[in-house]
C-alpha cells in the first residue's frame, strides 16, 4: 500500500500553474458508461470509491482553515475602532465578503451523507516561519470536525427533474463523491444590514414603495434619508454567497488536478432537490410554503445547519443577537480572549466597537418588518442557498484514450493508481 505522507507529498510538489492550465471538467469515471452517441462507451472497470485521505483533501480544498484571518483594520467613520465586518476569526481558503463567512460544506459518498463544520473553526494547526503548514497534521486536524448525518448516498436520484438531463448519467452515481456547500443566506443579509448601518445606510422597501416604519427613531444615530433598496442589498447578498460558494468548488477543482482525480463543477442539479424541498429527502431541510412566494423556503436542518430566521429563532431579533454573540462572543474575532497571530492579539481583538443595543434595535427592527410583510427573511432572495457542486471521482483513462488526442489529461491522472492504489 502507499504510504499517506508518500500521498501528499505528490500533491505538495504539484505546479499550482499546472493545476490552473490543466483543469478541466473529466466526467467520465472508471465504473461509468454513456449508453449512446458519439461517446458510446462502457467501462471495463469496476467502479472504484475515493478513499478517506482522497475525501479529506477535497474537503480540505474546498473549505480548509487555514488560521486566524488579518481582519479589516480601517474605516474612515469609525477611526480609531478596528473594523467590525467579520464574522468568524479564522480564515478558510477561500475568501467572504467582508470576512462574514456563512456557508459550509455537506458532502455525499457510497456510505453516507457528512456534515463538515469550518466557518466558526479556530485555527487548527499552527504554521510554521514560513507562514506553511504540515499537511497531514492539517488533515488529522480537519477529520475530527466531520459529522455524519445520513447513512448511505444521499436520496438524490441521477434522473430528471432532480438532476438535469445532460447530468444524469454521471451525477451522484455509485463510487462517486458529491459536494454540496451550502450558505445561510439570512445570516448573510443580517451582516450586511449591520454593514449598512456602521456606514450610514438603512433598508427602504422599493417593493412596496415605503420607508420601513419606525426607523424614523433613529435618526440621532443614522441619517434615516440614506437608503439602500431591499432588493438591490438582497441581491448583492445572494452574488456575494455565490461567489463564496463557487470559490469553494473553484479551490476543490485544483485539487482534483494536483491528485490525479477526475470530477467538475458545475450547478446542473435541482438546488430544491439537494436540500430536501420536494419529492426526495436530499439533505432534509426544512422548508416552507406560502402563496405570496414562488418557490419553497427552505430555512434549515435542526441541530446540524440552521438559518437565521424563524422557525430556527424566535423572532429577527434573536437572529440578531446570535450575530452579536459570534462576533464578539467567546471565539468571536473581536473577543479579547480568542487568540490570534498578532503580536498584541488581545489589544487588536478589543479595539473593535461593540454594537449598541440601539444599534442592535435598529438592525432587528428592519429585519423584523421584512420577515413580517413578507412572511420570510430575507424577503427576495431564499433564507439558505446552494447553486454550485462539485464531484470527485478516480477518471477512467481508457475512455479519454479513445476519444481524444494526447494531453486530455495531466500526468497526475496519468500517474494517480500507481501514486495513490498500487
Amino acid at each position: 500500500m502507499v504510504s499517506t505522507s508518500s500521498k501528499l507529498k505528490s500533491v505538495e510538489n504539484f505546479n499550482l500553474l499546472d493545476a490552473l492550465m490543466g483543469r478541466r471538467s473529466r466526467r467520465f469515471f472508471i465504473g461509468a458508461e454513456i449508453p449512446d452517441g458519439y461517446f458510446k462507451y462502457k467501462s471495463l472497470h469496476e467502479p472504484l470509491p475515493l478513499d478517506e485521505t482522497e475525501e479529506m483533501l477535497v474537503v480540505l480544498a474546498m473549505t480548509g482553515n487555514t488560521g486566524w484571518h488579518n481582519l479589516i483594520m480601517r474605516g474612515n467613520r469609525y477611526v480609531p475602532y478596528l473594523s467590525n465586518y467579520a464574522g468568524s476569526a479564522g480564515g478558510r481558503v477561500f475568501p467572504s465578503a467582508a470576512g462574514f463567512h456563512t456557508s459550509e460544506l455537506f458532502f455525499t459518498d457510497d456510505n453516507g451523507v457528512y456534515f463538515f463544520k469550518s466557518h466558526d473553526a479556530p485555527a487548527l494547526a499552527d504554521r510554521n516561519e514560513l507562514g506553511l503548514f504540515d499537511l497531514e497534521e492539517q488533515l488529522q486536524a480537519h477529520k475530527g470536525r466531520l459529522k455524519k448525518i445520513q447513512n448511505g448516498r444521499l436520496d438524490l436520484p441521477p434522473k430528471v427533474p432532480y438532476v438535469e438531463d445532460h447530468n444524469t448519467w454521471v451525477v451522484n452515481h455509485p463510487s462517486t463523491m458529491f459536494c454540496v456547500p451550502v450558505g445561510d443566506l439570512a445570516q448573510h443579509v443580517l451582516l450586511l444590514l449591520c454593514y449598512m448601518l456602521q456606514n450610514g445606510l438603512v433598508l427602504t422597501d422599493d417593493v412596496n414603495k415605503r420607508p420601513i416604519p419606525g426607523i424614523e427613531r433613529f435618526k440621532n444615530i443614522v441619517d434615516v434619508e440614506n437608503v439602500w433598496p431591499l432588493t438591490f442589498v438582497e441581491q448583492s447578498s445572494l452574488s456575494e454567497l455565490s461567489t463564496e460558494l463557487s470559490i469553494s468548488c473553484f479551490c476543490g477543482v485544483l485539487m482534483l488536478q494536483a491528485m490525479g482525480l477526475g470530477g467538475w463543477m458545475f450547478d446542473g442539479v435541482d438546488p430544491y432537490s439537494v436540500l430536501g424541498a420536494g419529492k426526495v429527502k436530499g439533505l432534509g431541510f426544512r422548508y416552507d410554503t406560502d402563496n405570496r412566494w414562488a418557490t419553497p423556503n427552505i430555512t434549515g436542518l435542526q441541530g446540524v445547519f440552521e438559518a437565521h430566521t424563524p422557525p430556527h429563532v424566535k423572532d429577527m431579533r434573536e437572529a440578531v443577537a446570535k450575530i452579536v454573540k459570534r462576533k464578539f462572543g467567546e471565539g468571536g474575532p473581536f473577543n479579547p480572549d480568542t487568540p490570534g497571530y498578532y503580536k498584541e492579539t488581545a489589544k487588536v481583538r478589543s479595539s473593535a466597537q461593540k454594537h449598541s443595543e440601539e444599534f442592535i434595535d435598529c438592525v432587528a427592527l428592519q429585519a423584523q418588518y421584512v420577515y413580517d410583510t413578507f412572511g420570510k427573511f430575507p424577503a427576495t432572495v431564499p433564507s439558505v442557498f446552494t447553486a454550485t457542486y462539485l464531484q470527485a471521482q478516480h477518471i477512467d483513462l481508457d475512455f479519454y484514450d479513445k476519444f481524444y488526442e494526447k494531453g486530455a489529461y495531466l500526468q497526475s491522472h496519468a500517474k494517480h493508481m500507481e501514486n495513490w492504489h498500487s
